[in-house]
């Protein structure tokens, strides 16, 4: 067996061991604190690359659903206000049939039409003042939005709907009604059976749109929730995969490092050689 002093080349073999197994311990301990299989581009790339993109998508969804939520709560806040709109009207009819009666006198007929016109005025109000930030929802305004419900561009991602709904009280014509004798008060009651048909009309429409975003919603949560799934199966660290490569490792570099302390006592060795 030859002994050498100038150069050896168990150390060089047994540094290339250590540092690699010190590589690997860096890697497992970083995977284990940050809980991700991929702590730098480096350690997959191709892996890293399609975990970013699901990441964009996922997000994207994420708003997507915040926006279709958003949409709905500006629907709901007109249904509100032609809630409260389709009350006064069951009220006003009541006021028409109680004034239609001949149990009642011009008297009491003009407290029956106080009444109704205060609340053909706040009908009118409601619809006026019924707003999602500074958009009039029950104006007839005529305003066309369209909602972004999916991650993605395209014309299959958005959901259009045109804001055509007027319930003032001159569009759905209570304005102008009367309830003071009883001739316009039988008269009023057709007027007023027009008026709740076409109240009734404008809120199925925000209904049905209700409806639909809903299930928009419901879709983009399932489809986040997948999303999330396929990139967990891609980034998320196997805790116990981890643990026993990081064993592994440390094995190895203990090993590596007996392996390094044993060359070195072979140069001192071939010291003695030396000794006379």
């Amino acid at each position: 067996m030859a002994f050498r002093i100038a150069s050896s080349v168990v150390p060089i073999s047994a540094g290339r061991f250590l540092n690699r197994a010190q590589q690997q311990i860096d890697k497992s301990l970083g995977s284990l604190a940050s809980g991700s299989r991929i702590v730098r581009a480096g350690d997959d790339a191709a892996g890293f690359a399609i975990s970013e993109g699901l990441r964009g998508q996922s997000a994207g969804t994420k708003q997507a659903k915040f926006n279709a939520e958003a949409a709905i709560g500006m629907i709901q806040t007109a249904e509100g206000g032609l809630n409260e709109q389709n009350n006064i009207l069951v009220r006003l009819r009541e006021l028409a049939v109680y004034s239609a009666s001949d149990t009642v006198g011009e008297t009491e007929r003009e407290f029956l039409d106080d009444e109704f016109q205060q609340l053909v005025s706040e009908f009118d109000r409601i619809a006026k003042s019924t707003r999602y930030g500074n958009k009039q929802l029950l104006t007839g305004s005529g305003e066309d939005f369209e909602f972004q419900v999916g991650a993605f561009q395209g014309p299959e991602n958005v959901v259009k709907f045109k804001l055509d709904a007027d319930t003032t009280a001159s569009d759905t014509g209570i304005d102008g009604l009367s309830v003071s004798d009883q001739g316009d008060a039988l008269d009023t009651l057709g007027g007023l059976d027009e008026a709740i048909t076409k109240v009734a009309g404008v809120r199925a429409g925000f209904g049905a749109m209700q409806s639909r975003l809903q299930y928009a919603v419901n879709a983009l949560e399932v489809q986040r929730e997948n999303l999330e799934m396929a990139r967990g199966h891609i980034v998320d660290v196997d805790v116990a995969e981890e643990t026993a490569n990081l064993a592994q490792a440390q094995i190895v570099q203990d090993a590596a490092i007996s392996v390094v302390a044993q060359a070195n006592l072979g140069a001192r060795r071939a010291l003695r050689l030396l000794d006379i």
